[in-house]
């Protein structure tokens, strides 16, 4: 999660500003978390008398900020001067009493000031006025109806019936955080006097920077934020609640707390500020046309788009697209080695992303590595969902996709049965179509490899946050064609910034400030810019996975589901499997790709890798990188805990490919010549790989 780069010992900070500009009451010692949950009745807050020095030290913040505040008022008078030369006048609250604030008792927030206690009271004053809001407040002469108290009310019955899930930390625990966090703020504030930063430890790569350190006051802002944002943390880890809520709360946090970050905003950045005076001011012209351009795209840009071509530099292995209809086409490719295995391998990418992350460029191409290890490679590259096919559903995927794909290279290659591959959601469409196929009597596989795929739904990792019977619905009546509205389409662009959110930090702020801060056209990287290369999907079928998969599961339980007029039952696919998992996937948790195991009645192998769900499985053996754990040999009776396999796995350092090969060579038949050239007289050649699909872009 947050790296927060402080330890529990004090830290050495310098400020040379005056001491009423620095945060308000970083002492404050109570807290009370209010999330719109119950409060919990083990949970307690306690107060202390302000010592002396509290209070004088709240007199100068509250001096300072009536600095900001009387500049505020001002302004807002001239606002209401101009509002009222033209007949809109509206009144300016009074000041409140500084004085009174300052001496107050804490409030009950970790940043709570008895000024802004003040502040809040007057607002809700003037709120209540005879005349409605917008005659208290100018922002309600601007935004009118917004404001309402009606309208509120309208919207807090519709509230009501909403159940809310409770959630509370027990009172030792939150004490003790209370505790640590005023101690180790005191801290800060305590060396903030003294005459060097070089004490304070910043472990954060946003604040790597040496102008981070070398200046008292940015250094105390990072030390400062990053305090506060551990504290949080600790706060999310301390609840007593459901999972599920805890990890939606934790997601809330970790996406407020990374754009809060000091780093993203110009004016507490050095190095923005150091990059505009060595630009002279170059880096600020150049940061606004990088927005306004991202502004027109929806969607920041993670890496110089210009510098790649699919076809060209990218999906550039030899083939040829054998066939194709409205879903999907058929790429067959061009052997390179002087014999091939007889029987084929199919693979299925997910329809979520496109295919060539398989093959992004000939030194980390899973393709071009079974291709060079003889095997005869087929791939389906999925269409770019537009509004012609929106009505396509789970049904079409299998029949009209896996299927269509499976009897074609079955018929080219002139093979009764071929090896197959299914990535991440191409596992659970590829396992799906072989349960149809079975169930019909047909058993098309000599083997299966499933990449990073669920079949057992129980634990989707962070995913799971956005799933409920409120959002599917939400979706089923928007795009999925319910109650007879006409269906439309998931779009690959919010799928993109979904998955970019899930690492705000290094996908998403990292961005803002490299090109709008400092005005940088972000480095050319061949997997951001097939990251940033969405695809969409019809509204029916996307919503059928979520409901079936994701919230209820259906698919490892024998027989719950029906697709293409079939049954389908995991169990009855009885051929050798080979399954991945890699040990760092928040997409797919590796124990949940292990879940598999149980559901599959044919030889399994498991084999787990080091890194994530995509670095994970791009790990070409030339990169000489990372490392994968293992067990020898084929077992029917794999533990069915993933703990119990892992304890008696064997590291390998480097890639996991070699180990793939060698279990997939021993399904693929005979050495034969190859075919003079690709498809057959039923199946002509269409066009060049990677074909029209591929380069069809939202």
């Amino acid at each position: 999660m947050f790296s927060t780069g402080q330890g529990r010992n004090a830290v050495a900070i310098h400020s040379r500003l005056p001491r009423k500009y620095l945060p308000l009451n970083p002492s404050a010692r109570t807290f009370r978390l209010k999330a719109g949950m119950a409060a919990s009745q083990t949970s307690s807050t306690s107060s202390r008398t302000d010592t002396s020095s509290d209070r004088t030290q709240q007199q100068a913040d509250a001096a300072g900020v009536h600095q900001w505040f009387d500049a505020w008022m001002n302004a807002w008078r001239s606002i209401g001067a101009q509002a009222a030369a033209n007949g809109n006048p509206f009144s300016v609250p009074a000041m409140p009493d500084f004085a009174k604030a300052a001496t107050a008792q804490a409030g009950s927030l970790p940043f709570a000031n008895p000024f802004f206690e003040q502040i809040a009271k007057q607002f809700a004053q003037t709120q209540a006025q005879p005349n409605g809001p917008a005659e208290g407040q100018p922002f309600n002469a601007f935004f009118g109806q917004a404001f309402n108290p009606q309208l509120a009310q309208q919207f807090t019955q519709q509230l009501a019936g909403l159940k809310v899930p409770s959630a509370s930390i027990p009172s030792t625990r939150l004490q003790q955080l209370q505790s640590d966090y005023s101690r180790e703020a005191m801290q800060l504030l305590q060396q903030s006097t003294q005459t060097s930063s070089t004490g304070i430890e910043l472990k954060d790569r946003r604040f790597s920077s040496e102008a981070w350190k070398t200046t008292p006051v940015y250094a105390y802002t990072a030390a400062w934020y990053l305090l506060n944002a551990r504290y949080l943390q600790e706060l999310v880890d301390a609840l007593e609640t459901d999972q599920k809520t805890r990890e939606r709360i934790r997601f809330a946090v970790q996406q407020w707390t990374a754009a809060a970050s000091p780093s993203n905003f110009f004016a507490l950045n050095p190095e923005a500020q150091k990059t505009l005076l060595e630009s002279n001011g170059e880096s600020l012209r150049q940061g606004v046309m990088n927005l306004l351009n991202d502004m027109q795209r929806g969607k920041i840009s993670q890496t110089d788009e210009s510098r790649f071509v699919v076809g060209k530099n990218l999906a550039m292995s030899e083939g040829s697209v054998v066939f194709e209809n409205e879903l999907m086409q058929l790429i067959q490719y061009k052997p390179r080695t002087a014999t091939v295995y007889e029987r084929p391998l199919l693979i299925v990418p997910p329809c979520i992303n496109k295919y060539y992350i398989l093959d992004l460029q000939p030194e980390n191409s899973l393709v071009a590595h079974a291709v060079e290890s003889g095997h005869q490679v087929y791939l389906i590259s999925w269409r770019n969902a537009d509004q012609s096919i929106a009505e396509k559903g789970w049904d079409d995927y299998i029949g009209d996709g896996v299927l269509a794909a499976i009897e074609t290279t079955r018929q080219i290659s002139g093979r009764e049965q071929i090896n197959t591959l299914g990535f991440c959601i191409g596992g659970t469409l590829l396992a799906t179509a072989l349960a149809v196929a079975s169930a019909r009597g047909e058993h098309p596989a000599a083997s299966m490899t499933l990449l990073t795929a669920m079949l057992d739904f129980a634990d989707t990792g962070i995913l799971d946050i956005f799933v409920d019977e409120a959002h599917v619905q939400m979706r089923e009546q928007t795009i999925g064609g319910k109650n007879g509205t006409p269906p439309g389409l998931m779009r690959g662009l919010e799928f993109a910034n979904t998955f970019s959110f899930l690492r705000p930090n290094d996908l998403v702020w990292n961005y803002v400030v490299d090109n709008y801060l400092k005005g940088r056209t972000p480095m050319p990287f061949d997997l951001l810019y097939w990251n940033s290369d969405s695809t969409s999907l019809p509204g029916p079928m996307y919503c059928w996975y979520l409901r079936n998969t994701y919230l209820e599961n259906k698919l490892r339980e024998p027989g719950a589901l029906t697709t293409c007029g079939e049954k389908v039952d995991l169990t009855r696919i009885d051929v050798p499997t080979f399954i991945y998992g890699s040990r760092e996937d928040h997409i797919v948790p590796w124990e949940t790709a292990y879940a598999s195991v149980p559901l599959l009645t044919g030889p399994r192998k498991f084999v787990l890798g080091a890194s994530g769900h995509i670095a994970g499985v791009i790990n070409p053996p030339s990169k000489k990188k990372r490392s994968f754990w293992s067990v020898a040999g084929d077992d029917k009776t794999l533990p069915e805990n993933p703990a119990d396999w892992l304890e008696s796995a064997t590291e390998t350092p480097g890639s996991w490919w070699p180990e793939w090969t060698s279990w997939l060579d021993q399904f693929a038949g005979k050495k034969v010549k190859p075919a003079a050239q690709a498809g057959s007289a039923e199946f002509p050649v269409i066009e060049p790989a990677p074909g029209r699909y591929v380069q069809e872009r939202e």
